[in-house]
């Protein structure tokens, strides 16, 4: 069941950046997503530290995220299985897999390509209206805030410190590095909103977010220097790359409104312009054109 938010608290938003922004929280899922349920499983597929990985799995099981299921009984052994919660954040962990894959160069260890069993191609994922299965990028969509938005209501609530190096068992570099500059810093995610919005100065950033100064003027310089922003005649302007992060917003801000209830109503609204439907994402294969489901993916 989605759990219901207090009235006047943190939104989906908020709930949301306290989940996601956490790598090993993503690796977890991505693994689970990927047929990993046993505690040996996560271990030998990650580099994950024993206590990490078991503080990790109980506050996954606590959010609602996995369940603790037995398959033995003498002695007694429990794996960890997705919830239909956990299950419907496969649309996230694509999003960010492609854009990882495609736009960071400098990982750890190759990110394998992404296969789609039904036509037997590998894929790219295609964003696309639920209303009118028209492709879409962020130009097409209008976003305004909802009953329960605003940047106050939005900060995260969070579920596990976050990663540190000592968290890792051999050194590797991080596995969703740019990710996590964005998803796992709430001013830099606020930044990146704002700037699909249609802000461009420092000003603009600085009126709409209400951010401390310096911490704008550190983020934006984040985001200038991996090129998910280009800075010239004193504006800060998406790049190819920062618009081609839209399908991993768009993907979790509709996994938060459909599992974190305010009773005022949505956080966000969105709206395709071409259409002008409310904007509902569905990802699409870009090969066969077919839409995507979570069990249809595989890695190669």
């Amino acid at each position: 069941m989605p759990t219901a938010l207090p009235a006047g608290g943190t939104n989906a938003v908020g709930r949301m950046l306290g989940l996601l922004g956490d790598e090993w929280t993503l690796l977890i899922l991505q693994q689970a997503t990927l047929g990993a349920t046993r505690y040996g499983q996560f271990t030998a597929r990650l580099p994950i530290s024993h206590a990490v990985l078991t503080r990790r799995l109980r506050a996954m099981t606590d959010d609602g995220l996995l369940a603790r299921r037995t398959y033995q009984a003498k002695p007694p052994r429990a794996g960890y299985v997705l919830t239909p919660r956990g299950r419907a954040l496969w649309p996230v962990l694509v999003s960010i897999w492609e854009w990882e894959r495609h736009w960071v160069p400098d990982h750890a260890q190759r990110l394998p390509a992404m296969h789609h069993t039904v036509c037997g191609e590998d894929f790219a994922p295609v964003l696309q209206c639920a209303a009118c299965t028209e492709p879409v990028t962020e130009k097409d969509i209008g976003a305004h805030w909802g009953p329960s938005g605003g940047w106050s209501r939005s900060m995260p609530v969070l579920s596990t410190r976050r990663r540190s190096s000592s968290d890792r068992v051999d050194g590797r570099a991080d596995l969703f590095p740019e990710t996590m500059s964005i998803l796992g810093d709430r001013w830099a995610f606020a930044l990146l909103v704002a700037a699909f919005v249609g802000a461009s100065r420092f000003g603009d950033f600085r009126d709409q977010l209400g951010a401390p100064p310096g911490s704008l003027a550190d983020r934006l310089q984040i985001f200038t220097a991996n090129g998910v922003l280009a800075a010239g005649d004193g504006r800060y302007r998406l790049t190819e790359k920062g618009r081609a992060f839209f399908r991993v917003l768009v993907s979790s801000l509709q996994w938060a409104q459909l599992w974190f209830l305010a009773p005022e109503g949505p956080a966000v609204i969105l709206t395709h312009t071409g259409c002008g439907q409310r904007f509902d994402a569905v990802l699409a294969c870009d090969q066969c054109a077919g839409p995507l489901r979570g069990t249809q993916v595989t890695a190669v």
